[in-house]
């Protein structure tokens, strides 16, 4: 319970900060929030993925083990939320935008979730998520543009995510033990130290706060694989697989972590309805402040 208390009030400022953009949302317009989130997407998390995976030596050995776990991870919530098929919407895509919830992850949160852990597994998220990020995409802009075209377009913006792009150079950084120059480095690190408080005000400001009240059948499906088979599964199954007690806290971590708060953006571009992906991201976000923490507490009596 101590432990669980612990996990708790570390992760209750980054709480405060999205309860803080629930209530400042009306005070800036729509276009601002746009905004902030477009500033993250191209500066801010980029620069934080970039410290994240350079400041530290990175083993080939721990870039294979993480990506065949996050993979996996998602594969599995890619599977599971597939099952959902006859549960959800009657339209193949405005399926294909609800069900990329079941494996897409949130970002920021990730990296709060790495706040609470010790350093041999918060160091690994940043390689965890430089890893994920690709599939994840690939795998919704393959759902929502089945029978489409368009795909080489799709598939070149992500090639070209500043996510990614991020992830691998500092992951190439990481792997080489190369220093880099020192004021090149603080500025990036000024400019990571904003990426996740601004991205929590940013959630809180666009979230609806309601939306646990309109959980059905089909949510109540979805959001159970996001935020309780995954991590399950991987908590019984990861011990068999691998030694290491870190690896298997990074996982269990990053399968428990609420869904992409974009989500829904991907699905409009697509044509499917917004509005179903939208309450998924709420509900998934609002109800992992009660999960997550019980996930961390698990991952740290490894």
């Amino acid at each position: 319970m101590d432990s669980l208390l612990s996990i708790i009030l570390s992760l209750l400022p980054d709480l405060i900060l999205i309860g803080l953009g629930g209530v400042i949302s009306k005070r800036l317009t729509p276009d601002i929030w746009a905004g902030i989130d477009r500033l993250n997407f191209l500066v801010l998390f980029p620069a934080l993925l970039f410290v994240s995976a350079s400041v530290r030596p990175i083993a080939i050995s721990e870039i294979a083990s993480v990506g065949v776990g996050v993979w996996s991870v998602m594969g599995l919530g890619f599977g599971l939320g597939l099952l959902l098929r006859s549960w959800g919407p009657p339209s193949f895509l405005d399926f294909a935008g609800t069900w990329q919830t079941a494996w897409r992850f949130n970002t920021a949160i990730a990296f709060v979730a790495a706040s609470a852990m010790p350093a041999a597994v918060s160091g690994l998220m940043s390689v965890a998520i430089g890893l994920a990020v690709p599939v994840a995409n690939v795998l919704a802009v393959g759902a929502l543009s089945r029978g489409r075209g368009g795909g080489k377009s799709r598939l070149i913006a992500i090639a070209t995510n500043p996510f990614l792009l991020a992830s691998l150079a500092g992951i190439s950084v990481g792997l080489s033990g190369v220093a880099l120059p020192k004021v090149p480095v603080q500025a990036l690190s000024r400019l990571s130290e904003a990426a996740v408080p601004m991205a929590l005000l940013s959630i809180g400001a666009t979230m609806d706060w309601k939306a646990v009240l309109r959980l059905d059948r089909f949510c109540s499906g979805l959001n159970a694989i996001k935020l309780i088979i995954l991590p399950f599964t991987v908590w019984i199954v990861a011990p068999h697989l691998t030694d290491d007690p870190a690896l298997v806290a990074l996982m269990i971590v990053f399968a428990a972590l609420p869904t992409a708060s974009a989500a829904h953006i991907l699905a409009g571009a697509f044509g499917a309805d917004r509005r179903v992906p939208s309450m998924l991201i709420a509900q998934s976000t609002l109800l992992s402040c009660i999960t997550l923490p019980l996930w961390i507490a698990v991952a740290l009596r490894l």
